[in-house]
């Protein structure tokens, strides 16, 4: 079981990673654009689409890990009415159940508008990336998000306590 829960914190480690890694390029991005912009007014041409994918990967990195760990912003309205009953248990498994099986939609879409941009040759402006390569990065971890999120609602309806396990 040690082995288990030390194999799911090394791979839950690559994409927060791999998030870091972009955010740091962006922030360098960032920086050196205003300066090259202001100091020089030289701007880096595709500073543009290089932050537009930065914060793509950013996002779609982070979503599963986040989903996981229970750290997404969550509005707490309603706690007062369900701490008090035993229905907290299935309203927190009945959202996670629902935004897992939402996920799987638009990830579905962005693999068809995925594949639409290799079949029409679509890249970007000034780089000329392929662009289906992010779609792809979207719906993959779009996908492992709703993975999560489904077996999570599963979790807490059949075996609540070890939910605990994935957690921090």
């Amino acid at each position: 079981m040690n082995f288990l829960r030390k194999f799911i914190r090394l791979i839950s480690a690559v994409p927060m990673f791999t998030a870091s890694v972009a955010l740091f390029f962006l922030m360098v991005l960032t920086f050196s654009d205003v300066v090259m912009r202001s100091a020089f007014n030289m701007p880096i041409e595709a500073a543009t689409e290089l932050i537009r994918i930065a914060i793509a990967i950013i996002v779609f990195s982070a979503l599963p890990i986040v989903s996981a760990r229970g750290e997404h912003i969550a509005v707490d309205l309603l706690d007062p009415i369900f701490v008090r009953s035993p229905l907290m248990r299935f309203r927190d498994a009945l959202v996670a159940l629902g935004c897992g099986l939402m996920l799987w939609l638009p990830a579905d879409r962005v693999v068809d508008l995925a594949e639409r941009a290799r079949s029409y040759g679509d890249r970007t402006e000034y780089l000329d990336i392929p662009t289906f390569y992010i779609g792809w990065f979207v719906a993959l971890m779009t996908f492992v998000t709703a993975v999560i999120l489904v077996v999570q609602g599963l979790l807490m309806l059949v075996a609540p306590k070890s939910l605990g396990f994935f957690r921090k």
